[in-house]
């Protein structure tokens, strides 16, 4: 039924400008605005993000959006000297120094926070 629908994702913020800066200026990536006030994250193979503000935002309690990456070592490296915090875990999930957890019977995985606290992750793609 919906096999052929072009779709895409979405989640909110409480600062859309400070979505749009952190978006564009420290991860990187292609942001466009909207004339519906919200922000386009635009990214490879067509894909595409919406993140639109909401004053009673809540921030997510699990990943909403991955990043697969060829090396999470260096993109570890390279987020933290733009500024990005990588969140520690302990338990089932464990993570490194560096934030990185790994051996967990998938790929090396990182998780950090936007400005609104929503989780993002970079993982190490399967070759």
């Amino acid at each position: 039924m919906l096999q052929d629908a072009n779709s895409f994702g979405s989640f909110s913020t409480n600062d859309i400008v400070a979505a749009k800066n952190f978006y564009k200026n420290t991860l990187g990536l292609d942001v466009r605005d909207n004339p519906m006030g919200i922000i386009e994250l635009h990214l490879k193979n067509d894909a595409q993000v919406m993140i639109y503000p909401k004053p009673n935002h809540e921030a997510a309690t699990f990943t909403v959006l991955n990043f697969a990456v060829s090396d999470v070592e260096k993109t570890v490296d390279a987020l933290t000297k733009a500024g990005v915090k990588f969140e520690q875990y302990t338990g089932n999930i464990q993570t490194d120094a560096k934030g990185i957890a790994r051996g967990n019977g998938g790929p090396s995985i990182a998780w950090f926070k936007d400005p609104a606290g929503n989780i993002l992750s970079v993982l190490e793609a399967q070759k």
